[in-house]
């Protein structure tokens, strides 16, 4: 588990960076320029968060198919993953041409409004290479192989750092475009991280991808991996929809307040990725262990899943009730920002073990290839208890950005006990691999609902 976690945690850190990079050189503008980037950013994620979970079927599918020696199903796999790709790029870069009506509607500050429909607008290039680049770091992770993504990251990293340094402060004879040339720093980053990880795997990937496979075009098999990959896409909407919410709440009540906010978030997101990345090493350890019939493996994988994630996010906790003003110091001088930021970082502190034990146990029901339980427990947590409830607090209680962050706090605390929960009673049960092509669709569809 540490073998196959480190690297992928340093993979999932390195996708962070890039953002925390870009919100730290921006803050340094002015407190307009860094609400205007949370909200662009907002916007952006709040598109994408479905195309990347439902790209994340690739992770069932191609470690069971790993862990059963099935090369042909590893190719298919891979191949499809780029059409759904293809497919999901349409309607996210369409709606990121509809930010600033969408801002408006949703009642944002109208001075942050047009800088951040300009910078959801310049990350519309971006798209299909980031959808593209989940595909081959998903199917990478999947067979072992994470030294060409952690050097595509790093490589990324630098160059997107280099970027806003140029186009953010106009250096090196290039005109000052502030939130615009953050944007443009980005999506240009997004590229080369993808030309990047190709040519660092170029080798692996190849094999995979020529010659194009005629039944990836089959339309059963095609949606029969959309339907599995579909419930994670919504899970994943369900929980970053219900942070992105909010953050929007955070929007009505001004924009100090949407800036702390921002920089509180921001702090949870980075120590969000290391449980993230052990539970995505998990979904390969326990997908590999199904594909090859082993129940003790995949039991296995998943305690030392847990013990990874839940006790990096204790000691995460632990740096957040301790350190809130200096941690937001880091991101403005704005004595207002860092006063709201610093109330709200210890709240993140307390949920950090509550997010820890949710991702981490969502990352091995995915390698059960069980899909739909986390999107169900998301539904109920976040919006039908958590989201309520944040919006008594902050408003009827008026408790203000605490209130609205308790209500989180409750969510969070509620999906990560039920997932924990689901985890023991799947792995007491038989487990069976996940088959997308089969000529008969009666004889996979015990396979497919089970995997659902």
């Amino acid at each position: 588990m540490v073998r196959l976690a480190v690297p992928v945690v340093i993979i999932q850190v390195g996708m962070m960076t890039m953002g925390v990079v870009d919100t730290i050189m921006v803050g340094h503008v002015s407190a307009q320029a860094l609400a205007a980037v949370a909200l662009g950013n907002l916007y952006f994620f709040t598109l994408a968060v479905f195309a990347l979970g439902t790209l994340m079927v690739l992770d069932p599918v191609v470690a069971q198919a790993v862990g059963a020696l099935d090369k042909p199903a590893v190719g298919r796999a891979v191949q499809r993953g780029i059409v759904i790709a293809a497919l999901l790029t349409i309607p996210t870069v369409l709606l990121l041409t509809f930010a600033a009506p969408v801002f408006h509607l949703l009642g944002q500050p109208p001075e942050v409004i047009p800088l951040a429909a300009a910078y959801a607008v310049r990350t519309a290039p971006g798209v299909f290479p980031f959808l593209l680049f989940v595909v081959f770091r998903q199917s990478l992770q999947a067979m072992g192989r994470t030294a060409p993504i952690v050097g595509a990251i790093v490589g990324a990293n630098l160059a997107n750092a280099g970027l806003n340094w140029i186009l953010i402060f106009g250096h090196l004879g290039f005109p000052s475009m502030g939130v615009v040339g953050s944007a443009w720093a980005t999506t240009i980053s997004r590229v080369l991280l993808v030309v990047g990880l190709w040519i660092a795997a170029g080798r692996e990937l190849g094999p995979l991808l020529l010659p194009v496979r005629a039944e990836i075009w089959q339309l059963r098999p095609l949606l029969r991996m959309v339907r599995l990959g579909i419930p994670i896409g919504a899970q994943h909407v369900l929980e970053f929809g219900a942070f992105a919410l909010v953050a929007l709440m955070m929007g009505w009540m001004g924009m100090r307040e949407m800036a702390g906010h921002q920089v509180a978030i921001n702090l949870a997101a980075l120590t969000f990725m290391v449980p993230l990345g052990v539970g995505d090493a998990a979904s390969v350890l326990v997908g590999r262990a199904v594909g090859r019939g082993d129940p003790a493996g995949a039991s296995g994988a998943a305690r030392a899943a847990f013990a990874c994630g839940v006790t990096f996010m204790a000691v995460a906790g632990a740096i957040f009730l301790s350190l809130p003003e200096q941690l937001a110091s880091l991101y403005s001088r704005d004595i207002e920002v860092i006063s709201v930021a610093a109330m709200l970082i210890p709240i993140a502190g307390v949920f950090q073990v509550f997010d820890g034990t949710q991702v981490v146990a969502g990352g091995v029901l995915r390698g059960l290839g069980d899909t739909r339980a986390p999107m169900i427990a998301n539904l109920i947590g976040y919006w039908l208890i958590a989201i309520p409830v944040s919006i008594y607090l902050g408003f009827g209680a008026d408790l203000g950005p605490a209130g609205l962050w308790w209500g989180l706090v409750l969510g969070l605390g509620l999906v990560g006990s039920s997932l924990l929960l689901r985890v023991r009673s799947r792995l007491r049960r038989r487990q069976t691999r996940v088959l997308i092509d089969t000529p008969d669709l009666t004889s996979t569809e015990p396979h497919a609902s089970d995997a659902a």
